[in-house]
């Protein structure tokens, strides 16, 4: 996979995973806790955690494709377990990625 690639898949990956997470935190979270009804949460919850699987896999063929350090690494792969956090990433790393792997040689992106 070319580094185009892996950065496409992470960044649909990111969206998909701070979606899931977005809907558990603010719709499955206060139906359990405030209505007693604990089924959106076991159902979100358990969709949240295989996205957020496939996050963790994109965001480490990236880090490979791109030699990333394992701290910055370690840091976009817990974005996917912070609401939001997951959207700050995957733009952070667009910007990244965009300007120190596919900027053409001698131009500015």
């Amino acid at each position: 996979m070319t580094v185009a690639g892996a950065l496409k898949a992470f960044r649909i990956s990111a969206w998909v995973t701070g979606v899931g997470l977005l809907l558990l935190t603010f719709y499955a979270m206060p139906a359990k806790y405030i209505f007693g009804e604990p089924g959106p949460v076991a159902a979100i919850g358990m969709v949240h955690g295989f996205l957020y699987m496939i996050y963790i896999v994109c965001t480490l063929i990236l880090a490979e494709r791109c030699r990333w350090k394992p701290l910055f690494a370690v840091v976009i792969l817990a974005a996917g377990t912070i609401p939001v956090a997951s959207f700050v990433a995957e733009r952070k790393v667009t910007h990244k990625v965009q300007n120190e792997h596919l900027a053409a040689p001698g131009s500015h992106v």
